[in-house]
């Protein structure tokens, strides 16, 4: 075998459509766009969302909903999350984030009750929810609002 009997597969090369090349080609005359009409046309492309000059349902549907401005994002840490750190240790924003448990603090961290804390941890946070709180407290760690 040498480099210059190389072939590529049988199908792998394909020859490209070469329309409006006369009629013997079988592509000729209309090139393969149909007879008349506007996609025939040189240019005839129609926008996504055209409906043929009717009014186009994203403008048919009312407006709805608002994104309010001083929406706050918490990077949200479930307590199962947090038995991969040792008894007696503190978790704050870094180690979590050295940890891998959140990629970005955002607007604060927030802790929720998901699964069952088993180790007395020091954790720092934003926000906690209730339940969180307690079963937090229930293990024997602490915490610390930010």
């Amino acid at each position: 075998m040498e480099l210059n009997t190389i072939k590529p597969a049988i199908g792998a090369n394909k020859n490209r459509k070469r329309i409006g090349r006369g009629t013997g080609s079988g592509h000729g005359k209309t090139a393969t766009k149909g007879h008349k009409g506007q996609k025939a046309r040189s240019g005839g492309s129609i926008k996504p969302g055209f409906e043929g000059g009717q009014m186009p349902m994203h403008r048919r549907l009312p407006k709805r909903g608002f994104t309010p401005l001083t929406k706050k994002e918490y990077a949200l840490v479930n307590l199962c999350q947090l038995e991969i750190f040792e008894a007696g240790s503190v978790v704050d924003a870094e180690a979590l984030l050295k940890s891998g448990l959140i990629s970005d603090v955002c607007d604060g961290i927030k802790v929720l009750a998901t699964g069952e804390l088993t180790r007395a941890l020091t954790i720092k946070a934003h926000k906690f929810s209730a339940t969180a709180r307690e079963k937090i407290s229930a293990a024997g760690g602490s915490i610390e609002e930010i």
